[in-house]
């Protein structure tokens, strides 16, 4: 198990007596790969989008969750972004091992849960797939778009997911998430002077 280098923080983990399993959760910003087979990927997405990858062979995988399509991370935020937060996550398994060609990909997240995010959902899903599409890595399964907030989980060196719905905090991950994605906007918006809403 490893955080993939760059992400903001080291992720929460552990031992769930329910299952018996590690649970590393992931939140935005981050990316981690594990080979690990006690271990479980956890995140929880509204708009953001989680691409869990794995290369079946070698039996390691990783997730990722980012906020926003694209960005330069200037500020420092540069994992907040899909495009480094993928490159960051593949790199991280090609590293311990995995092989491109064999990579598969599930990506669940990008809903449009707020008015005030204009679609920031779906280009994120759509961000995620284009980039996948054009690295060559199959996407095997996953559930993105729709209006409602998941939890997912990501069992790496099995591939296994389990999106569950969220039916309790769901404002304060919505508040959060608008919030993070509001203040980058804005900061863009400031050093290009261009409109985003």
């Amino acid at each position: 198990m490893s955080l993939v280098p760059h992400a903001s923080a080291a992720p929460r983990r552990f031992l769930n007596p329910r299952d018996g399993l590690w649970h590393t959760q992931i939140t935005q910003g981050e990316a981690y790969v594990s080979a690990a087979d006690d271990e479980v990927l956890t995140t929880v997405l509204g708009s953001c989008v989680a691409a869990c990858i794995r290369d079946p062979l070698r039996r390691i995988g990783g997730m990722n969750h980012f906020l926003l399509p694209d960005g330069d991370g200037r500020s420092g935020g540069a994992m907040r972004y899909g495009v480094y937060a993928m490159e960051c996550l593949i790199n991280a398994l090609l590293s311990r091992g995995a092989a491109r060609e064999r990579l598969e990909a599930k990506l669940f997240g990008g809903a449009n849960v707020l008015a005030a995010l204009s679609g920031v959902g779906w280009r994120n899903a759509e961000f995620a797939e284009r980039f996948l599409e054009q690295e060559g890595i199959r996407v095997v399964g996953g559930d993105l778009r729709g209006t409602s907030p998941r939890r997912i989980q990501f069992w790496p060196t099995s591939g296994r997911a389990r999106q569950l719905a969220i039916v309790a905090d769901v404002k304060q991950l919505l508040r959060k998430e608008m919030n993070e994605a509001v203040a980058v906007l804005g900061a863009r918006k400031e050093e290009n002077d261009l409109e985003l809403f």
